[in-house]
């Protein structure tokens, strides 16, 4: 059994939208310092349940628990936000026409104004973390660059470390390597174990390949509920996944599921 306390619980969570349920009943329980991948076809329910742990979409019944007993899940995005749950979204957003460094300066102190972050007076303790955060993310090089230079893949790393500068607990994403290189995808990958040394992670991902080389435990969704969980291997020998996936006979062996 680990010894490591549940920082999120998610408990009959339904999510509904005119009578069609997009999450139906669903559980779901991550431990600090987790690594969990979030997987499933098309539809599934994958980024609404990510949606409504961040508060972008508002849960119809069920409790979202953030470290104890304290429910989340009436309370507003930017209320969750604060409490530290981190949340990056398919597409990077970031301020092109600014520097990397610029770019995870505005991030450390969002409640300012841009150009009042811009024009303050950087302390020691400031750059330290930005400086770190640059290695960190593997854009040490790069500090000075307009992040609208930045490759597809650089430009992910640059908005999971702005994320990083709010210092969240749990971050959420949805599915960071969609169009990275292979070698930007090993990176990422590597980048999400180290995140992990200090923080929980969820990650929706399509890519299995991706899942297979860095997941330690998978939930598997379909049509809004849970379906399967646990490592890879049980994941992929389960035939009710191969049936989901592949269409596959009960008694059949899931090699490659794709969603």
């Amino acid at each position: 059994m680990s010894l490591k306390s549940p920082i999120l619980s998610c408990e009959d969570v339904t999510v509904s939208f005119d009578g069609f349920k997009a999450v139906n009943q669903m559980n779901l329980t991550l431990e600090q310092g987790e690594l969990r991948f979030l997987i499933g076809p098309n539809g599934a329910g994958k980024t609404t349940m990510l949606d409504v742990i961040c508060g972008k979409v508002r849960a119809t019944s069920g409790k979202i628990r953030y470290r104890g007993d304290n429910d989340i899940s009436r309370k507003k995005e930017y209320q969750i936000a604060e409490l530290g749950i981190g949340r990056k979204f398919q597409a990077p957003s970031i301020f092109s026409q600014l520097s990397v460094m610029e770019n995870l300066e505005l991030a450390m102190s969002q409640k300012r104004g841009v150009f009042s972050t811009l024009r303050a007076k950087m302390t020691a303790v400031d750059a330290k973390r930005i400086e770190e955060q640059l290695v960190l993310v593997g854009l040490a090089d790069y500090a000075n660059t307009n992040a609208g230079g930045l490759s597809h893949g650089e430009k992910q790393w640059l908005e999971i470390g702005m994320i990083l500068m709010q210092e969240p607990h749990v971050l959420l994403l949805d599915e960071p390597v969609a169009g990275m290189t292979d070698e930007e995808t090993v990176k990422t990958g590597e980048l999400l174990k180290e995140i992990t040394k200090l923080r929980t992670v969820i990650v929706v991902e399509h890519d299995m390949e991706f899942v297979r080389n860095y997941a330690s435990k998978v939930t598997v969704m379909h049509e809004g509920k849970l379906l399967k969980e646990g490592n890879m291997e049980e994941v992929q020998g389960d035939a009710q996944v191969a049936e989901v996936y592949l269409g596959q006979r009960r008694d059949e062996h899931v090699v490659n599921p794709t969603a």
